[in-house]
């Protein structure tokens, strides 16, 4: 009887050596990508850091009376000067070594690293993405008691691509997407990359009257696909909104899928992504102008090529969309397409590719 509990402390150290191993490997061999622009973005002091290290930490005692969005600044400071990270991040229940990874999805995971050599790609399964967010943010348990009390796994796997883009960086992409050019050819050659932090792309640009019916926000953009540096603002803005959303809901006894008061849109997904974008392009702390800031869909909507807002790149629909044959998106052979998402279990998108522009 005894040898079953021994058979259990052992598994659950091997799980968490190589975790500890994993991140060792990347911190050691991922070569960092280049990319470069001028910089009309101003980051304060109190929002910038330089390289991590134990000093740029907040002790546990000093943390008393902090802010959860002050903690995440502390625990992951951003550099805008440095390179991104050259890791490619991606979720599965199951780890590709398993039987019961799906055979459809190896050939989209095998894009991502012929096409980007280069970087260290990591597919987490369900059980490691639970040990890696107890290991980056074992220090702000709020973070981990939100995650592991997400009710369904759509909302951990979006909760999941925010915090480790803000931890470690690099891009995270959907399993059901496919790589059609390397990052580094993401930005345009006038571009310098040393000043862009973040990379997002435009899901949908539905300009119609009745957009509201199928689309959350009349520009949105996509979370299936993101590059980042760590620390990157937006990504502590969301993750805290996401914690204390999740924490508030559990307080009230509603975390629930049949009783939560907020959709996985715009709970996890797309919606409140876009609106942490937007958010940061109108906040004065970051952006220096004589007058009030107002960055609207206006600013995006028919966008064909790259536009740089501060440090956040925003791609065309095409870059991360191609040939969904609507909103102005390209085709899979246009030069900047980049991703291809195939939709597959993405409940907000399926409508987008399908039946929106029927009617017309």
């Amino acid at each position: 009887m005894a040898a079953v509990p021994v058979r259990r402390a052992a598994i659950v150290f091997v799980l968490l050596v190589s975790v500890i191993l994993l991140l060792r490997s990347f911190s050691t061999s991922a070569q960092d990508a280049h990319y470069q622009d001028e910089r009309p973005l101003r980051i304060p002091p109190q929002a910038r850091g330089q390289a991590r290290s134990s000093s740029s930490q907040v002790a546990v005692g000093d943390a008393a009376g902090l802010s959860l969005l002050e903690r995440l600044r502390f625990q992951y400071p951003y550099d805008l000067d440095s390179k991104f990270p050259a890791y490619i991040w991606q979720t599965w229940k199951y780890s590709p070594d398993s039987r019961s990874f799906p055979s459809h999805l190896r050939s989209l995971e095998e894009s991502w690293t012929s096409l980007n050599p280069d970087f260290a790609h990591e597919v987490v399964s369900d059980q490691s993405a639970e040990h890696l967010v107890q290991y980056l943010y074992g220090a702000i348990p709020e973070v981990v008691e939100a995650y592991n009390s997400m009710p369904v796994p759509v909302l951990k796997a979006d909760l999941f691509r925010y915090l480790i883009l803000l931890a470690r960086g690099g891009i995270y992409s959907d399993m059901d997407t496919q790589a059609l050019k390397s990052a580094i050819d993401w930005l345009p050659d006038d571009m310098d990359p040393l000043s862009v932090g973040l990379v997002v792309g435009i899901e949908a640009d539905p300009d119609r009257p009745d957009w509201h019916k199928w689309y959350s926000r009349r520009i949105q953009f996509c979370q299936w696909t993101i590059q980042a540096k760590p620390g990157h603002p937006v990504l502590r803005d969301i993750v805290a909104t996401i914690v204390e959303d999740t924490l508030r809901m559990k307080r009230k006894g509603i975390l629930t899928m049949s009783k939560m008061d907020k959709s996985i849109v715009e709970f996890t997904g797309p919606a409140v992504w876009t609106d942490a974008v937007f958010r940061y392009f109108n906040n004065a702390e970051y952006f220096q102008s004589e007058e009030p800031r107002n960055v609207t869909y206006a600013d995006f909507t028919h966008l064909t090529v790259q536009k740089k807002v501060g440090d956040v790149a925003v791609l065309p629909i095409t870059s991360f969309s191609p040939g969904v044959n609507q909103m102005g998106a390209g085709g899979l052979e246009h030069p900047l397409a980049f991703v291809s998402h195939q939709f597959e279990g993405n409940l907000y998108s399926l409508i987008s590719a399908t039946v929106m522009f029927e009617q017309d």
